[in-house]
């Protein structure tokens, strides 16, 4: 039995589950995979070179799925110098179904692509921040626990889902996705029981037949030896707090920071999408790259396609839904 919740209705899709942006993953072979299982798949804008390669890609994804499939837009223009403002028309002129903007506020592009009828969700690692996006006309929420990739952002920042979750669901009246770590079907229940309409994914999308990354990496992803305390944070002294695969790489950068007054020139060599792409790509040695795992990596345990992945995790959130309900019992009182 589907899950019907205002994620599902919006969007149009079969299950309340979306595949987060992942730079130099999100291509047509990750998205279109997630769409055909059920879920919305999500491209990532800036994993390509300009605004028309961006362009090129949605019309090659559209090739594999006839399902719904949104674009990740990270607005870091310190880190990742691009034009966004292309890339955002190209968002709208395509009318792909969803944009997941992260990092940015979505003020300036919400009034062009939701004219363009793309739905908006804002990426927010914090209450403030998804109040502001509320604010700004966004669609959708979707709120990230330190425990996630985002990991907060910056020094104080440090919430977790737990908390997180409630208080959105609770404060906010656009609908909520909970995000971070997210990885099993208990967690969806758990979040839908909460008033999140959805989960957001990508660590455990990492792990699957579809991902087109080095098999060795999805290996390390499995690997028995690793477990939720193989992250850590790093970039918080330059407030882009992100958790990470822990590893000599990630090791030295937080040695960098420890030093103190630092500025992004100094970890760049270590913290380089170039390095991070080799990796994915070529080597798949998990240990010579900085790259973006949430603490999720406890919850994995072996490599599925992406539909087997996602009627698991809906089985069992309807599993656990059910059991639920029968802890509501009339009063005898």
């Amino acid at each position: 039995m589907p899950l019907k919740t205002a994620l599902t209705e919006m969007l149009g899709i079969e299950h309340p589950i979306i595949q987060g942006g992942m730079q130099y993953v999100g291509y047509a072979e990750m998205a279109s995979a997630v769409s055909n299982a059920g879920g919305l798949g999500i491209l990532t804008g800036l994993t390509q070179p300009n605004p028309e390669a961006l362009r090129a890609e949605i019309r090659r994804c559209r090739t594999m799925t006839d399902k719904p499939f949104g674009v990740n837009l990270t607005i870091l223009p310190a880190l990742i110098p691009a034009d966004y403002d292309a890339f955002a028309r190209v968002v709208a002129e395509e009318k792909v179904t969803m944009v997941e903007l992260a990092a940015g506020s979505p003020k300036k592009y919400t009034p062009m692509w939701k004219a363009a009828g793309v739905k908006v969700l804002h990426k927010s690692a914090t209450i403030r921040h998804a109040l502001k996006a509320q604010e700004a006309g966004v669609d959708l929420v979707e709120i990230v626990g330190y425990e996630g990739s985002i990991a907060g952002g910056q020094p104080g920042d440090e919430v977790g889902a737990w908390v997180l979750l409630a208080k959105a669901t609770s404060m906010l009246k656009v609908p909520v996705i909970a995000a971070g770590a997210s990885g099993t079907g208990r967690q969806l229940a758990a979040a839908l029981a909460m008033g999140a309409q959805g989960i957001t994914m990508a660590t455990r999308f990492l792990c699957t037949v579809e991902a087109p990354i080095d098999q060795k990496v999805k290996e390390t992803l499995m690997n028995p030896d690793m477990d939720e305390r193989s992250t850590t944070i790093v970039l918080g002294t330059l407030s882009n707090a992100t958790r990470v695969f822990k590893n000599g790489v990630s090791k030295k950068i937080r040695e960098i920071e420890s030093q103190g007054d630092v500025d992004f020139s100094q970890v760049m060599p270590l913290a380089s999408g170039s390095r991070a792409k080799k990796m994915w790509q070529e080597t798949g040695d998990t240990e010579d790259a900085m790259w973006s795992c949430s603490q999720s990596i406890g919850l994995i345990s072996d490599i599925p396609t992406c539909k087997d992945l996602l009627s698991r995790i809906v089985a069992e959130a309807e599993d656990r839904l059910s059991v639920g309900m029968r802890c509501v019992v009339a009063s005898k009182l």
